[in-house]
């Protein structure tokens, strides 16, 4: 009987046991506590300090098969283009084996604040991927469907880093939105739905949509995009930087209600170029479709844009591609923007397609020379030529109105000295400065 006793009073005391520590593990952590209130914080402006999010998103991704962007570079045009990209700017896909995810929430910031690969899912309003890391970090930020609404803040917003990816995800599409009016961060005037302070590359393999009630994607140094599928409506410029544009690949369709791509530094006009080797281009711009202080330079790539100008740079060079211009003010336009460059349009090769409003409107408009050393170029216009320094024809194929030319006329009488076919030859391979341009160099 005592024997009975015994055991059955065991038995109670192992179940209490047992019950005891299942509750425990019912109850939340204290670090779970501070995570939810956490979450109840709203983030009212980006200068507030940023909530980071934990790292338990249930969306994990399998290593997707690489895939790489080839960028038809030239090495002796008026940018020397062989620097520009990097292998892994060419990369279409993230190595993901040490990715962390995170999940968007409302009213929550991201802060990422080291190198790495980190993979953003969800959705939510009133919230930014912030990226503050160190001077040599490379960040990738890999968006997996995601969307963020937001009222006045970037969705995406680079403090500091050396270089910040933004990936788009095969078969997902990211939809990033600012509907107000920007609030400023200190003494930064964050005014894009992404806005970086450093290098910044856009690729991969998914959609990019961004819709701006300012600009859409500035940044204050480089700017790259070598894949994706981008579409940008935004109320002022589509994509700004200070140093550079070099697109070498992607779908991109833009509509601005001021410039499509604008490269401009105001404290340094020796800097601010565009350089296009690849992808294609639907761009609808109230101003000008693509606008460089320096050099716009194009090497490839598929162009149709509507716009006031369609190019503008005080240097602007045609070596490839296929370009198709309606214009209501000038086509392409070579205007003084810059003390390092002569102005100039240079057409080597590409196929060049220009339709020109009435009135007022030229198709080929420089400030200096114009110079036609290849290609083939069909210029509907009352005024197809406009130049005040140096007209040549040297070569190609010149179709005016639906005529083939032999000879440049001008719209500015006497402005153009040595118009005509032949005189003075261009060097294709040489700039404003008599060399050419050093590229950006990938870091």
């Amino acid at each position: 009987m005592k024997k009975i006793i015994v055991v059955l009073l065991t038995l109670l005391m192992i179940t209490a046991v047992l019950t005891a520590c299942g509750k425990a593990q019912d109850q939340p952590t204290e670090s779970n506590d501070a995570s939810a209130d956490t979450s109840a914080k709203t983030a009212e402006t980006i200068a507030v300090s940023a909530t980071q999010t934990t790292s338990n998103s249930s969306t994990k991704l399998s290593q997707p098969e690489e895939v790489t962007t080839t960028a038809n570079v030239t090495s002796n045009g008026a940018i020397d283009a062989s620097k520009i990209f990097s292998d892994r700017d060419l990369k279409q896909t993230a190595d993901l084996s040490d990715a962390v995810y995170y999940d968007l929430s409302d009213n929550n910031n991201i802060t990422i604040t080291k190198e790495g690969v980190y993979v953003i899912s969800g959705s939510a309003t009133d919230a930014t991927v912030i990226v503050d890391a160190g001077d040599n970090d490379k960040v990738q930020l890999v968006f997996n469907g995601a969307t963020v609404k937001n009222s006045s803040a970037p969705a995406v917003y680079v403090k500091n880093a050396d270089k910040v990816f933004v990936t788009t995800v095969e078969g997902t599409t990211t939809e990033l939105s600012v509907t107000g009016t920007f609030t400023a961060d200190g003494d930064t005037n964050t005014d894009a739905v992404i806005f970086s302070k450093d290098d910044l590359v856009l690729n991969g393999l998914g959609t990019l949509t961004i819709n701006s009630s300012d600009n859409g994607i500035s940044g204050k140094d480089d700017i790259k995009i070598t894949g994706g599928t981008i579409n940008i409506t935004s109320t002022s410029d589509a994509i700004e930087a200070n140093e550079s544009i070099a697109v070498a690949d992607g779908n991109l369709t833009i509509k601005s209600s001021k410039d499509a791509l604008h490269a401009e530094n105001d404290e340094d006009n020796a800097t601010g170029y565009v350089y296009i080797c690849g992808g294609t281009f639907n761009i609808t711009a109230t101003s000008d479709g693509i606008q460089a202080t320096t050099i716009a330079q194009i090497d490839g790539g598929n162009i149709t844009a509507s716009a006031a100008e369609a190019i503008e740079a005080t240097y602007v060079q045609i070596n490839g591609g296929t370009i198709k211009i309606t214009a209501s003010d000038d086509g392409i336009n070579a205007t003084s923007k810059s003390t390092s460059q002569s102005v100039k349009i240079e057409i080597n090769g590409g196929d060049v397609t220009v339709n020109m409003g009435q009135g007022d409107t030229d198709g080929l408009d420089s400030n200096g020379d114009l110079i036609i050393n290849g290609g083939t170029i069909d210029i509907t216009a009352q005024s197809p030529f406009d130049y005040d320094g140096q007209g040549q024809l040297n070569g190609g194929t010149v179709t005016v109105n639906g005529s083939q030319v032999t000879e440049l006329t001008n719209q500015m009488m006497g402005g153009g000295m040595g118009g005509g076919r032949g005189g003075m030859g261009a060097d294709p391979n040489m700039n404003g400065n008599g060399g050419p341009m050093g590229g950006g160099f990938a870091r």
